[in-house]
């Protein structure tokens, strides 16, 4: 009993975990979740976001560069043969170790507004990065939409193979009975049988595009193609009486304050015309301020500490009188080597200075300077000029499509009602035998043309509309 309630618990919790898994398997993706995720995982993404760093750290370097910069040396030399030691002056000729200590200290105070120009331009960079960052994820978000709608068209295209090649099959067990009944030619059955092989390869065809659509999705998202995926299926609908909304020139109007390319794109212009600044700062003179603060050891320094007792030598002369020989008392000093912590106090130095620089000739390096500057602003004005006729051209064009796609939709369902009536009255009349196999199939096949028409205008004018949307601000959602 107990090994077989053992058995029951081990059979519950196997079919618990494969019901778990296949739900997990089988998550399906929202188009919003799919584009959060592709911005995240995109490589693209990633270097921009790291280029973005880079610059951040280069802006917080140009406004470091107006803090003065402080620096501090140390040395321990040792000098062989005669040589004049810096701290007493004096020639040495013994081997002689000597130290010095010291902290200077640079303020710029004035160069042409270099530094402040600098920081402008480096402030523009970082900012047109990150414009450059959302125009990346926007194409993303816009690649992604696209694919997307392309997987939703594709799936409603193979459930419409798939319910023709239903109906033909049905068909085609009826036609078998009424040749084998004696009703209808064989050629009826030949007719019905390639109609079934069309089909079939309409449906194998429908599942291949539908196949690759989805792995272009996957490619987006940085997954394995072999991973389980599977898109949620909005309820989209008809479109009735719908209409593109305002006008090209009303959504370009408004795209120019939001799109992160135009951003972007003047932003560097405000870079280029910072650069400009900067760059005719060099024909300014420059004023610095310095200081610094010294000491250094001699290993000669040597300090008195006493005298010697007195001794009597004569000095070489005479008493003029009396011819007596002239002495004088001579008392040596007595020396020892001065103390390293006494000769750093004794031997501190400080000195306080101002520096007045003024270009006169430097290989017109200024000059050259201010040239390329001034280019490198009209090629910045020159590419604002071509980002904003490209956004035009865009929204034109996404416009001229949406218009395009909803004219071809209204009138591809006007056709696929049409042709349903008339289906509906062949098929009738094919039942009684009143029609042939052979037309029966073309006005078939003029029915699936048409209702594949009718799906591929729809979801352009679906991915156009959410494209024109987009440029007015609206976030990509098909809820």
């Amino acid at each position: 009993m107990k090994q077989k309630n053992k058995l029951t618990f081990l059979a519950i919790g196997l079919v618990f975990f494969s019901v778990s898994f296949k739900t997990y398997a089988q998550k399906q993706w929202s188009l919003e979740e799919c584009i959060t995720y592709a911005i995240e995982k995109n490589l693209q993404v990633k270097r921009t976001e790291l280029n973005l760093e880079i610059s951040a750290e280069n802006l917080k370097q140009s406004r470091y560069n107006a803090l003065p910069s402080i620096n501090a040396n140390a040395s321990n030399t040792y000098n062989f043969g005669q040589t004049i030691d810096p701290f007493t002056n004096s020639f040495a000729t013994q081997t002689v170790r000597s130290n010095s200590f010291g902290v200077q200290a640079t303020l710029n105070v004035f160069n042409g507004f270099q530094t402040i120009n600098s920081i402008r331009s480096s402030k523009a960079g970082f900012e047109a990065s990150l414009a450059d960052l959302e125009k990346m994820k926007n194409d993303i978000s816009l690649n992604v939409a696209n694919s997307y709608l392309q997987i939703l068209f594709n799936i409603e295209l193979l459930r419409n193979a798939e319910s023709q090649l239903s109906v033909s099959n049905v068909q085609k067990e009826r036609i078998i009975k009424l040749v084998a009944a004696g009703s209808q030619p064989q050629g009826a059955q030949f007719d019905i049988e390639a109609q079934l092989a069309q089909e079939e390869l309409n449906r194998v065809n429908a599942e291949n595009q539908l196949n690759l659509s989805l792995l272009n999705l996957k490619q987006l998202l940085q997954l394995e193609a072999s991973a389980d995926f599977a898109v949620a299926e909005p309820l989209l609908g008809e479109i009735e009486q719908q209409q593109v909304a305002s006008t090209p020139g009303a959504i370009y109007e408004n795209s120019l304050a939001i799109m992160p390319e135009i951003k972007g794109s003047e932003l560097r212009l405000g870079q280029a015309e910072q650069e400009l600044k900067r760059a005719r700062g060099g024909y300014s003179p420059r004023l610095t301020v310095s200081g610094s603060f010294g000491t250094g050891y001699s290993g000669a320094a040597q300090e008195v500490i006493g005298i010697e007792d007195p001794v009597i030598k004569p000095t070489g002369g005479f008493v003029q009188n009396t011819g007596d020989i002239v002495v004088s008392p001579i008392a040596n000093p007595i020396f020892k080597d001065k103390s390293f912590n006494d000769q750093l106090d004794d031997n501190v130095n400080r000195s306080v200075g101002m520096n007045l620089s003024i270009p006169i000739f430097n290989g017109l390096a200024s000059r050259t300077n201010v040239a390329r500057s001034k280019i490198q602003l009209d090629q910045a004005e020159n590419t604002l000029m071509e980002t904003k006729q490209q956004l035009r051209q865009q929204i034109e064009s996404a416009y001229l499509d949406a218009a395009a796609s909803l004219k071809r939709y209204e009138s591809a369902k006007s056709s696929v009602k049409a042709l349903n009536e008339s289906f509906k009255y062949t098929q009738q009349r094919f039942n009684v035998g009143l029609l042939n196999s052979f037309d029966f199939s073309n006005e078939k096949n003029r029915l699936i043309q048409a209702e594949s028409s009718l799906l591929q205008a729809k979801y352009e004018f679906i991915f156009k509309t959410k494209v024109l949307e987009f440029y007015q601000g609206k976030t990509l959602s098909l809820k």
